[in-house]
């Protein structure tokens, strides 16, 4: 008889698109970008795009805790990349952030 994991008719097939849920074991979401649409462009070159990219995220619709990680993102980037200036825009945007979110 067959292992309940090797049984080919016991094989499940990927979710619909969307749904956040992929079979056990499977890395198909791993690099592919769902939802295109709801994605923001973090820039990280010079210090102006850093600036540029704080203000961005300031306006946007998108709750608190994920413009808290979209501003982390950039600021993990731009240490490994030894941009420190950037670095620290981001980290000061995060805190501009943050107390607009404490204050409401």
């Amino acid at each position: 008889m067959f292992k309940q994991g090797n049984n080919p008719f016991n094989k499940r097939k990927d979710p619909v698109v969307g749904t956040g849920k992929k079979p056990k074991g499977s890395g198909r979401r791993l690099y592919t970008d769902e939802n295109p649409k709801d994605t923001v462009g973090i820039k990280f070159a010079t210090p102006a795009d850093a600036k540029a990219t704080v203000a961005k995220v300031k306006k946007i619709n998108k709750p608190f805790a994920r413009k808290i990680q979209i501003l982390t993102v950039g600021e993990q980037r731009a240490k490994v990349m030894g941009k420190t200036t950037v670095a620290s825009i981001f980290k000061k945007g995060k805190e501009a952030i943050r107390k607009l979110h404490k204050k409401s």
